[in-house]
This record gives C-alpha cells, structure tokens and sequence, in this order.
C-alpha cells in the first residue's frame, strides 16, 4: 500500500467514524426525547385514576410502549376522534385518553392470547389453540364493550335524574334567576350525578366565554342522548325567540316524567312477555303435576296403595 493509498484509507476512515459519531449522537437525541416522551405518558397517566382494574394493571406497559407510537400519527386521527367522543359520552374523559384507548386495544390483541397461553401451558385450562389465537379478537373490541356498558349505565342515570333537575332548573327561574344563575344553583345544591356535572362543565364553558348556546350543544354532544338533544334544542329555540325560559322548563319537566312513565310501561310489558316461558317450562307443570297427581294415583291403585 502506497502513501496515496494510505492517505485514502485514512480519510475514508475518518469519515465513518464520523458518519458512526453522528448517528450515535442522534440515536443518543431520539432515545432522551423517547424516555422524556415515556415519563410525561407516566406523569399523565399517574393523574388519571381508572376504576377499571385491567386498565390499572396495564397502564404502565401500554404508556411507555405502545402510545408514543400512537401520538401525532395521521394514520389514527379518524378512529381517534371516533373514540374521544366515545370516551366523552361515557364519562371516562378523566380516565383514559384516546391515544391511551387505541393502545389499551392493542396491547389486549397481544395480552389475551398470552393469558390463554399461559394457562394451558399450566395445565390450568384445556384451551384448543383456535381459542387462543381467537382471543385476540375479543382483546381489540374489549374496550369498545366496555366504553358501551359506561354510556349505558350513564345515559339511564341521566334519565332517571332529568326530570328533578329540570324542576329545580324551573323553579330557579320562576324565582326571578336567569337561566346561567339557575344552573349555578343547581349545581350547588343538587346531588352529584353526571347530569350535574355537564352542568357544571357548562358553566365553566360559559365562564370562560363560550354563549350560552355554544355551551348547550357542546352538552348535548358530550351526553350524546336524543332526550337531551331535544331538551337542548327547544332551550336554543326559546332562547333565541326571546321565550320565557321558566314555562319551556317547565313543560319539558313535564314531558320527560311522561316520557319516563311510557318507558316503564313498555319495560313492564315486555317483562311480562320474558315471564311467559319460564312460566310454562317451570311453574306450570308442577302446578298441573300437584293437581292431578291425586287424581292419577287414585286411577291407578283404587283399592289404595299397596304396602
């Protein structure tokens, strides 16, 4: 190898360990700016108290892991608004964010069939693999069945809790308080309920300076209930014709109990179409068997019963 060969192999030399300084330099950026990232879900995620304990357990892998993938990527932005109004309509806002439900599903497609491994090969449970691998169907809409019983269970808290607040919201206004000032007595006197804490969030919308309209379909959006839907369309309507709002929530108080009254009604007659079967299977053949049970025995043994 000549001087002119060396001088080469030196200055290629030099520029790969360039080349490998500067990767590893910015692989040194990326990896801080992946841990700061890590520790900020951490933090968020430490504020965020779930009550559902699958989600408690899970957090912590799911955060660290799976959400800085998820975060800022357009690939996600129509399933992630699907899911924020989801989440907001059940109630979980302050339990889980969007981002964190994405990676909750997905972490649950690797997490279901790990459990199912685990326990046959523990001999625990005799799982076909077909079942297994199945489960990671059950692990992607495991959420979606969860955020769907909390909107339930919210929606019929909020119809059963309606008509009082509409009363006391009257009331208010019959007394001589606009409708932000009845709102505000609401919210102090009555019971918590998630009706009251719309109401609430309301409030602080209006505080902050969003109209009163703005502030009432934002409600209705969040609820996401064709009752109040309703119920927030009429109060827009009244108030932008200048109505009085005390008649309008008093009417609507009234067509809400009534509307309640017809649902229990419909409830209580297809209770008693769910009673028929049973009834027939169970209750009527020891009924037919305790009346004519006599009647067969004395048929057969008219002398009595043998000894």
């Amino acid at each position: 190898m000549n001087v002119i060969e060396k001088g080469q192999f030196v200055i290629n030399s030099a520029y790969a360990l360039i080349f490998i300084a500067v990767f590893i330099f910015a692989r040194m950026l990326v990896q801080e700016q992946e841990s700061r990232a890590a520790q900020d879900n951490l933090s968020d995620s430490r504020d965020r108290k779930s009550t559902n304990a699958l989600i408690k357990f899970l957090r912590p892998v799911f955060n660290q892991y799976v959400v800085p993938m998820i975060r800022g990527k357009q690939f996600w932005d129509d399933k992630r608004k699907i899911f924020k109004r989801r989440i907001i309509a059940a109630g979980l806002k302050e339990e889980i964010s969007p981002d964190e439900f994405i990676a909750f599903k997905i972490i649950l497609i690797v997490f279901f069939p790990l459990v199912g491994a685990l326990l046959k090969a523990g001999d625990f449970l005799d799982l076909p693999w077909y079942i297994i691998l199945g489960s990671a169907v059950v692990g992607w809409f495991y959420p979606n069945f969860l955020v769907s019983s909390r909107l339930q269970v919210r929606q019929r808290w909020i119809i059963r809790s309606m008509p009082f607040i509409v009363d006391l919201l009257a009331l208010s206004t019959e007394a001589g308080l606009d409708f932000v000032g009845a709102i505000g007595k609401v919210v102090e006197k009555a019971s918590s309920s998630p009706l009251v804490d719309e109401f609430s969030q309301m409030l602080k919308e209006i505080k902050v300076g969003a109209s009163r309209q703005e502030a009432l379909r934002e409600m209705a959006a969040r609820i996401s209930m064709p009752e109040v839907n309703s119920f927030v369309a009429i109060l827009i309507s009244a108030d932008q014709m200048g109505a009085s709002i005390g008649k309008i929530l008093r009417q609507q108080s009234e067509q809400i109990r009534s509307e309640r009254m017809l649902r229990a009604e419909k409830a209580g007659a297809a209770a008693a179409q769910k009673v028929i079967l049973p009834l027939i299977l169970f209750i009527m053949p020891s009924v037919f068997l305790m009346i004519f049970a006599p009647f067969f025995l004395q048929s057969l043994y008219p002398n009595g019963v043998p000894n």
